[in-house]
């Protein structure tokens, strides 16, 4: 790993020149993408500030695009390694190279919104250890499409996650799994607070090991978050580095990703276990569950199909659970030919299986 140009000399941490924060964009091969997000830190108050990009061995133009932007963001460091590191390996890596008080991880194909910076230097004080911000969601050309939830908490509250109490409201009021720092874009934090322990080698290769040192601090000493609103920055979407194998793939790693590391830090049945679970159940609903095994049964993808089914049966458990109904309408498609369903719509009438029947063939329609 070698720097290949430094903006700026080094300020010691803790010293009257160290940056305030550093705004930290590991990438990999999104050199069609980083240069609208340099540009949108361009206009930006940088202002006590450095940017610091790891480029993780690119094989595209990132070098080149990266470059061009050392005379117009002075206080830009671009450092890249000798061979492709891992998301979770690129996270740490750029966050011990900050020399920020604080650390703003940032996506190389996201957006900062006209005066994010400056609405986010105010809440850069020493008691807080994690800012938690929310976002749009846009399609890849960065249209918008809607506000993205976070959690259900006015911009400004503060939880003491150290209170056992408080920890469980927070989890409680939680809308998405980015409450619990999932979204790198959307989440800043203290320094100090984020090497207060190493990277936890169990979890690299998960794409969550930052959401385990999160937990990890959290256990070991509290968090003090504080959820600033916003929207701050537009999150470009249908760009999924993850999504390498196919879409199960990718599902299989938010689910028992996020599920393994729950278990790992809070056991299953700890209140915080149930409202990550139940935060997952949000993300995915049994409507996308059947609209994408609707797909695998026509495309005769027999594996891809017991993967999801097996899928989604770790995430809604058994038929006796609060999720009972979705787990039956689940199951009456892995039973029910879809050349069958006709024949539902006649027998919606049986007593005993109505409603049931009727909520399947609603969800079937509607995943179609």
């Amino acid at each position: 790993m070698h720097e290949i140009f430094p903006a700026t000399a080094k300020a010691a941490p803790g010293s009257s020149t160290q940056p305030l924060i550093s705004i930290c964009i590991p990438t990999y091969n999104f050199g069609a993408f980083i240069s609208e997000t340099l540009e949108s830190l361009e206009q930006q108050d940088l202002s006590g500030a450095e940017i610091v990009v790891l480029d993780s061995a690119s094989t595209d133009n990132t070098q080149e695009v990266v470059a061009s932007f050392a005379c117009r963001l002075p206080n830009l460091r671009y450092i890249r390694t000798d061979k492709k590191l891992g998301i979770d390996r690129d996270m740490a890596r750029v966050a011990a190279e900050a020399h920020g008080q604080f650390i703003w991880l940032f996506s190389a194909d996201d957006v900062m919104r006209p005066d994010a910076l400056a609405l986010v230097k105010p809440y850069l004080k020493k008691e807080y250890d994690v800012l938690l911000c929310s976002h749009t969601n846009c399609d890849k050309e960065m249209k918008f499409l809607s506000n993205h939830p976070v959690i259900r908490a006015k911009p400004g509250e503060v939880f003491d996650l150290s209170d056992n109490a408080k920890r469980r409201d927070y989890f409680a009021r939680a809308a998405t799994t980015e409450a619990f720092v999932s979204f790198m874009s959307g989440v800043i934090f203290k320094s100090d607070t984020w090497r207060t322990v190493p990277l936890n080698e169990k979890f690299v290769g998960s794409c969550w090991a930052h959401v385990a040192r999160f937990f990890e601090i959290m256990k070991m000493q509290g968090v003090m978050i504080c959820f600033i609103g916003g929207p701050l920055l537009n999150k470009r979407g249908e760009n999924d580095s993850f999504l390498k194998d196919s879409v199960v793939d990718r599902w299989r790693l938010g689910i028992d990703g996020f599920q393994s590391i729950s278990r790992e830090f809070f056991g299953l049945t700890s209140d915080e276990h149930k409202n990550i679970t139940r935060v997952l159940r949000a993300e995915f609903p049994l409507q996308i569950f059947l609209a994408l095994r609707l797909d695998l049964i026509r495309e005769k993808k027999v594996q891809e199909i017991a993967k999801l089914d097996k899928l989604f049966t770790d995430l809604y458990g058994s038929a006796a659970s609060e999720v009972w109904l979705q787990v039956a309408i689940y199951r009456f498609l892995t039973i029910v030919p879809i050349s069958f369903l006709p024949l539902l719509k006649r027998a919606a009438h049986v007593t005993g299986i109505k409603v049931v029947i009727r909520k399947f063939l609603e969800f079937t329609a509607r995943a179609r």
